[in-house]
């Protein structure tokens, strides 16, 4: 993400100084994240239905809050999830006469073919992600899909550090049950034989 948010502190002081073409380096950098995020909250894992809309108006937040953000690149990041978020549970609650959705549970995305090590595509990623019990798959997409540490995925989730990191763990073993066998030389240095978080962290790599 650091590649990504260069030039971040200065786009955020410009824009909150009116420099419409900041703003919308702002935007083209955190929408498409934003979507996916929202996707994995709402049940669009395809980013075309709901996810645009409530990323659309979490965007109408932002710019009416932005001069009072005070943060470096990731706290924008964070800062954004949270509106996002915010937008995104809003409409689940307003969704009339819709039934909760079990997460977790039943049949989930279908595995590669072969089984094993190739990581699915982006579309793949979402559904599993959003297949997982909602808070596991929060906290999965904040590290995931926004790029968060697990101090800012606390501050997004109205959590502790502590909670947030327990949360991305036990989404990342449910999710390597899925993604089948990662390749163990792409896993982190010393890093144990068959390492499930390490094996679906390398899967979701690059969404």
């Amino acid at each position: 993400m650091a590649e990504a948010d260069a030039g971040f502190p200065e786009a955020i002081r410009a824009a909150q100084a009116g420099d419409e073409t900041a703003f919308v380096h702002l935007y083209r950098t955190m929408h498409p994240c934003l979507v996916r995020y929202v996707g994995t909250l709402v049940g669009d894992a395809s980013g075309d239905g709901d996810a645009e809309e409530v990323a659309a108006g979490a965007w109408q937040d932002i710019a009416r809050d932005l001069r009072a953000f005070d943060g470096d690149a990731m706290c924008f990041r964070a800062w954004c999830a949270r509106s996002a978020r915010t937008r995104a549970l809003a409409r689940l609650h307003d969704r009339p006469g819709r039934r909760a959705r079990r997460r977790g549970r039943g049949r989930p995305p279908a595995r590669h073919p072969e089984g094993g090590r190739e990581r699915p595509d982006g579309g793949r990623s979402l559904a599993l992600i959003a297949w997982l019990p909602r808070a596991e798959a929060d906290a999965v997409a904040l590290r995931a899909i926004v790029g968060l540490d697990d101090e800012r995925a606390a501050y997004v989730l109205g959590t502790s550090p502590a909670a947030a990191r327990s949360a991305t763990l036990r989404g990342l073993r449910l999710l390597a049950d899925q993604l089948g066998e990662a390749a163990a030389d792409d896993c982190p240095p010393g890093a144990p034989a068959g390492d499930a978080t390490c094996s679906a962290t390398w899967m979701l790599r690059g969404m």
